[in-house]
């Protein structure tokens, strides 16, 4: 191989070092974002997208159980008595839940889809612990929010009087649990708003479930993007019955945001929160990053419902706007009042999980634990796919006294539980293997990032680093005839070769300008240090020793 074709191949190897680190920075910086697009090709949502089928269907089965809280001395609810409201949890009451997504319509426009959601609820006595047939006695709530509409109207307070009178109204009303959730009941004060105010009641029964059974109204007219301009809008929510601010809060507490619950932005951080929008609240909850979990084998994060989900601007000053016409409930309970037709509902997690103590130093019955009430998400973090999901929240109801109506005359103040509800569910290990394919891919980019950033140092560095160890052992002469063109810029070969920079010839101050001084590169021996010639020793040492200038191992300059 000639000497030209050696140059060559040299540089060659030097340039193809420079390519491969240049390529690993590049991919180091921006791997994740082109897996990210190259997925959002794939995923986005449409009619022959491969996520669109289980959007529409679920593929998971899905329990929705329902808890009640039975009132067990409702007599004892007044002032004085001593004694405070009892309560005793009943269920899980559990429905296996079927859904659909119905009157799907497509807007290209701005990316987004709108649908309607469709669920049946079926018993499962099984998995139940109780019947629909259990009796339970909970808050009469609607004879309160009568009363309380008509506080302000001595004859809308005596109407109130005389139809509690008429109709044998107690603060308390005792129905079975069907009644009490997706078949309803009959109330003689609804038959009697229908006539008076039928603006203000929009439905013919009383149920907390009542009419989700089979409806497609119950959560609403949805439109969210379906990520096919940007994945990490997928699945977030753009308007709600057509609205972008429910005007149920103030400010950004009023916004319609968050993910429906199927997709979250992928690239997920520990440090940012999640949020889900929940219709029957007319708000955004928002979700924090808690713990990092192994689900099937996957890595996740959790993000769970704290305190930042219900508080009203006692610890996070932006959710001050939650406050209703001034008025802030404690920690724990938020006031869904306006979105619920002003009746004196709030929502909290279930047992007051996170709540002011008071909530439950008011009342009996109900122990707050995480392990059993915590609401969480748990998201693989590169796609912002559900892995796990559980938890839910619980409905209460703000007893108050109504001066000038009979019943509620002398009535405490406090927050009464009524029921709470939860959705669990849990990818399948087959599912789970299909999510552990992203976080594989970016492992393997970021493994090529790592080995093109590596050989790239390893090719540019290779040839330089070969002549200098090559240089370092090489003989004297050699070194000389490197060394030598340094001579041309005034610099003494000797000071470049540390070992031997000692044995210059010494002049006095009247030698003419162009003197010469000879410097005799001695045999440098790595075991041994400088090896002077046989016989040097006797004739002077080497600092005094004159040398022949035309010696072949002499570099003469001139000063």
């Amino acid at each position: 191989m000639t000497s030209r074709v050696r140059h060559c191949a040299r540089l060659g190897i030097v340039i193809l070092g420079i390519f491969c680190i240049a390529s690993g920075i590049y991919l180091f910086r921006n791997w994740i974002e082109m897996f990210t697009r190259m997925r959002g090709k794939e995923m986005a949502l449409s009619p022959t997208s491969r996520s669109f089928e289980g959007w529409k269907v679920p593929p998971l089965p899905l329990n929705f159980d329902v808890y009640l809280f039975n009132w067990t001395n409702p007599e004892d609810f007044y002032v004085g008595s001593g004694k405070k409201p009892r309560f005793e949890q009943l269920g899980p009451y559990r429905f296996r839940e079927s859904s659909d997504k119905v009157d799907i319509g497509w807007h290209n426009q701005n990316y987004s889809v709108s649908f309607h959601k469709k669920s049946w609820f079926y018993f499962d006595a099984e998995g139940s612990n109780g019947s629909l047939s259990d009796i339970v006695t909970t808050v009469n709530t609607v004879p309160h929010s009568a009363a309380r509409r008509a506080a302000d109207s001595w004859m809308g307070r005596a109407g109130v009087n005389m139809a509690n009178q008429l109709y044998g109204q107690k603060v308390s009303i005792t129905k079975t649990a069907e009644e009490m959730l997706f078949k309803g009941y009959e109330h003689p004060f609804i038959s009697l708003g229908k006539i008076i105010r039928p603006q203000d009641v929009p439905y013919h029964r009383i149920g907390f479930q009542y009419p989700r059974n089979g409806s497609t109204s119950f959560d609403g007219d949805i439109n969210m993007f379906t990520g096919a301009d940007d994945i990490a809008k997928m699945g977030q929510i753009y308007s709600w019955n057509n609205m972008t601010h429910t005007g149920a809060f103030e400010g950004s507490c009023g916004m319609v945001r968050g993910s429906m619950g199927e997709f979250f932005p992928p690239n997920l951080s520990t440090n940012q929160s999640v949020y889900m929008y929940m219709p029957k609240m007319c708000r955004a909850v928002p979700l924090d990053y808690t713990e990092t979990v192994t689900v099937h084998g996957v890595t996740a994060y959790k993000f769970s419902g704290t305190e930042h989900a219900v508080d009203n601007g006692t610890l996070y000053p932006e959710t001050s706007c939650y406050c209703v016409d001034g008025k802030c409930p404690p920690i724990g309970v938020i006031d869904i009042g306006p979105c619920v037709f002003n009746a004196s509902v709030y929502m909290s997690f279930p047992h007051f999980y996170k709540g002011d103590p008071r909530l439950l130093e008011d009342i009996e019955g109900l122990h707050p634990e995480r392990e059993k009430h915590e609401f969480f998400m748990t998201l693989e973090p590169n796609a912002g796919v559900p892995m796990d999901v559980g938890g839910g929240f619980q409905a209460n109801y703000f007893m108050e006294p109504v001066p000038g109506v009979s019943i509620y005359d002398n009535v405490p103040t406090v927050m009464l539980p009524m029921m709470w509800c939860e959705e669990r569910v849990r990818v399948s290990e087959e599912i789970a293997a299909d999510i552990a394919l992203v976080p594989l891919i970016v492992l393997l980019g970021q493994i090529v990032t790592g080995i093109l950033l590596a050989g790239g140092l390893i090719c540019t560095c290779w040839y330089p680093t070969r002549q200098v160890t090559h240089f370092c052992q090489s003989d004297p002469k050699a070194k000389a005839n490197v060394l030598r063109p340094l001579s041309a810029f005034g610099v003494s070969s000797s000071a470049a070769t540390a070992p031997v920079s000692q044995l210059f010839r010494n002049h006095n101050a009247s030698t003419a300008a162009n003197e010469r001084v000879g410097v005799r590169l001695l045999d440098y021996r790595r075991d041994s240090g400088i090896r002077e010639e046989s016989g040097a020793a006797e004739e002077s040492s080497p600092r005094e020793r004159l040398i022949d200038v035309g010696a072949p191992d002499v570099i003469t300059i001139s000063r």
